[in-house]
């Protein structure tokens, strides 16, 4: 018999199964790929560019959404202050947002499963440091951290050099916020598994230990690393707007959801709401459709609701 092709495979497994049968897990996730979508192709399909300011006129600025009066099609969601389009401002800064929470899932993940793993498979003074780092830590709110973290670094680091290593500050801070979960959830299934016969078995025949971290343990232990991660990606990205309206986060050279909002905020009473609502909505919309996709692969990996 010929193997089945991959897409084939894809569309008979049951995670496909669990996702068509749950129209709000296929209308999240349609509604996040159109804004990470919208997010990539920035570039292309945004009617002007809102970071080149020999397109910006003043005389173009504050003008409303296309539907009400006085509003020009030309600028489907109005315009800011300074005469940048809201819409094309929207799809850039998502694209920041995006990358700026990505890349801290991503480095969070790194830090917490390996210092999970050394922290289950040791154990000992090793587990006992690591862990109780992590209780200090989860006893502190994460944006708190994370603006420890950035205050920290923005008194260390030179001025002339803060804007142009903002981004990457950020994305260590809310890093450095999010590891304590992926730890604590990859030690308590390390000491599950190290315990097991086939972790013994390569124990007696001499396989290296970091052989049996790397080819054993990690890959009966990230399951619930992923799951943690995409709901974690709603969070970075929250966290990385929540401090962009404080104004600590990214420069306004290099605006964010969080720093068009932050922006609209001082003209919201004036009556030009539509420079912080709309992407205020696109941040709500995003994070709860990331929400609504991370609760629906915990409970399709969650084997006690099978």
């Amino acid at each position: 018999m010929r193997p089945r092709p991959a897409l084939r495979r894809v569309f008979d497994s049951d995670l496909w199964w669990s996702f068509r049968r749950s129209p709000v897990t296929v209308a999240a996730a349609a509604v996040a790929s159109i804004i990470i979508g919208g997010a990539l192709l920035a570039s292309w399909i945004a009617p002007h560019d809102p970071f080149d300011p020999a397109s910006l006129s003043l005389l173009d600025a504050s003008n409303p959404p296309a539907w009400l009066d006085g509003g020009s099609w030309t600028f489907p969601l109005g315009t800011d202050n300074q005469g940048r389009d809201v819409l094309s401002a929207i799809l850039y800064g998502s694209r920041l947002s995006l990358s700026v929470g990505a890349s801290a899932v991503v480095l969070a993940m790194a830090l917490g499963v390996t210092l999970g793993l050394l922290s289950g498979w040791h154990g000992g003074l090793i587990d006992t440091i690591i862990m109780r780092i992590a209780d200090v830590e989860l006893s502190f709110p994460a944006i708190l951290v994370a603006l420890l973290i950035d205050g920290v670094a923005r008194g260390v680091l030179p001025r002339d050099a803060q804007s142009e290593i903002a981004s990457y500050v950020l994305i260590a801070a809310i890093a450095l916020s999010f590891w304590v979960q992926y730890a604590r959830t990859v030690r308590a299934s390390t000491l599950v598994e190290r315990n097991k016969e086939y972790i013994q078995a390569a124990r007696v025949i001499g396989v290296h230990p970091a052989k049996i971290i790397l080819g054993h343990l990690l890959p009966n232990v990230i399951g619930p690393v992923l799951v943690i991660a995409t709901i974690n990606l709603a969070l970075a990205v929250l966290t990385e707007a929540t401090l962009s309206f404080l104004g600590v986060g990214l420069p306004p050279t290099q605006p964010s959801l969080g720093t068009l909002i932050r922006n609209g905020n001082d003209y919201l009473f004036s009556g030009d709401w539509w420079i912080s609502i709309f992407p205020g909505v696109v941040l709500a919309a995003l994070i709860l459709s990331v929400n609504l996709l991370g609760d629906w692969l915990r409970d399709v990996f969650n084997p006690k609701l099978r």
